[in-house]
């Protein structure tokens, strides 16, 4: 059976088990709505254009999040990997601001920042930082060590070994990183949205929720988060394939 045949076939057994369950419970739409009234809702949004407004702000955060928070762990787990001392230095801190709920941390940054767009990316991109920076550390670790004698007997320079060797080889524990960290970022930009924003799938879902105790319209910016969730998964481990030889 084909994956996209497979995947069809889990989401309509996940629809129909949704829907006995509304039916056989009686459960009412303001608690558990039918997947056709979270459709219905959610044709309503579109049309509007209100999901399409929420959906980019949340996007872009998700994004420029991802895109910086993963650049720097790279480039810091890089440096973690290649020197002792620099991870002996470096370490605690990040260790300590991982520890840190990033829901206690995000109104600090939101205050520091001025509550714009900088604000939530610096969010999104702290909270995909951890998993990248200790993958790639341990990736750039990993390099075979005969390999590394070999290109230091060739005279390659720190750069070249670090460019054409080290990174090359912990290409697919990066990327196991960057799994983790491309749906980390989209738990970083809703609790970004919730710390102070005024648009964004984040803010829709507390409209939703506590303004207009409209729960279909939360099932549906829950449903656009996981899409977006999976989406940029699949674009993540698409981009694996090509660039990891796999056996």
């Amino acid at each position: 059976m084909s994956r996209i045949a497979t995947t069809v076939l889990s989401l309509t057994a996940f629809l129909v088990a949704w829907k006995l369950l509304t039916v056989v419970t009686g459960t009412p739409d303001y608690i558990l709505p039918a997947p056709e009234v979270v459709g219905e809702r959610a044709v309503r949004a579109i049309g509007s254009g209100l999901l399409w407004e929420h959906t980019a702000v949340t996007l872009s955060e998700i994004l420029l999040g991802l895109a910086l928070g993963a650049a720097t762990a790279i480039t810091v787990g890089t440096a973690l990997g290649k020197s002792v001392a620099i991870e002996r230095v470096l370490s605690p801190y990040i260790v300590a601001a991982q520890s840190v709920p990033i829901l206690a941390l995000a109104p600090l940054l939101d205050i520091w920042f001025g509550g714009g767009l900088l604000a939530r990316v610096l969010i999104c991109a702290l909270i995909v930082f951890f998993p990248i920076a200790i993958a790639t550390m341990v990736g750039i670790r990993s390099a075979d060590p005969l390999l590394v004698e070999l290109f230091r007997s060739l005279g390659a320079t720190q750069a070249q070994r670090t460019t054409r060797l080290e990174i090359p080889s912990a290409l697919p524990v990066i990327f196991g990183g960057l799994r983790v960290g491309v749906t980390l970022a989209v738990i970083g930009a809703v609790v970004a949205e919730w710390a102070g924003a005024s648009s964004g799938l984040g803010v829709l879902i507390n409209i939703a929720n506590q303004g207009l105790f409209d729960t279909p319209l939360m099932f549906v910016a829950l449903v656009t988060l996981a899409v977006i969730g999976i989406g940029l998964h699949g674009l993540v481990v698409s981009v694996e394939r090509r660039l990891v030889l796999k056996p």
